[in-house]
């Protein structure tokens, strides 16, 4: 019996890891739910990245909805997003609330130059201080976050077209008329 065992230990091993490598692959990433959904910001301060003298915290994400997106200028999807991003900028419905996260401050100054600046302000978070608590852990990520300073949703990935008329924008208008 144990040598039979032995022999059908490893095969039941690999028939487990590929069913979960199969799950895995058929699973999409931009579905992970986030367990700040439904709670408070997490609470923070950081150097605003455009305007030294300024501070971004929790404080600013109160009184108005707001979409804080986490971004970064070595990030190729967050380049693509911009422009929606830029797009979305003048909606007086929200503030666009920049993270810029695990980056170089020149370079991503240098990125704005050369695209524009659609974010109100932009917290400066280069050794991922504030992403940990927020639970970020990639790039680009966007959350809802409504006027009394609770998150509603995580968007992973850019933001499109699709993203904003399917997700984004019938929320958005959800929260302003709960106020």
């Amino acid at each position: 019996m144990s040598k039979s065992l032995r022999f059908l230990l490893p095969l039941i091993l690999f028939i487990g890891l590929a069913a979960l490598l199969v799950y895995g692959l058929g699973t999409d990433p931009s579905k992970v739910p986030s367990p700040l959904i439904g709670k408070p910001v997490p609470q923070f301060s950081l150097p605003d990245l455009t305007d030294s003298a300024r501070t971004v915290s929790t404080e600013d994400l109160r009184g108005k909805v707001s979409l804080v997106n986490v971004w970064a200028s070595w990030c190729s999807s967050c380049r693509a997003e911009h422009a929606s991003l830029m797009a979305l900028s003048s909606n007086p419905d929200f503030q666009i609330v920049g993270l810029n996260w695990k980056d170089d401050a020149k370079d991503a100054t240098a990125v704005l130059q050369m695209s524009g600046n659609p974010y109100a302000m932009i917290a400066y978070d280069p050794d991922n201080k504030v992403g940990i608590d927020w639970g970020v852990y990639g790039a680009p990520e966007t959350f809802v976050v409504d006027q009394h300073g609770i998150i509603r949703y995580k968007q992973i990935g850019p933001i499109d077209k699709t993203v904003w008329d399917e997700t984004l924008a019938p929320l958005i208008a959800k929260l302003k008329a709960e106020g």
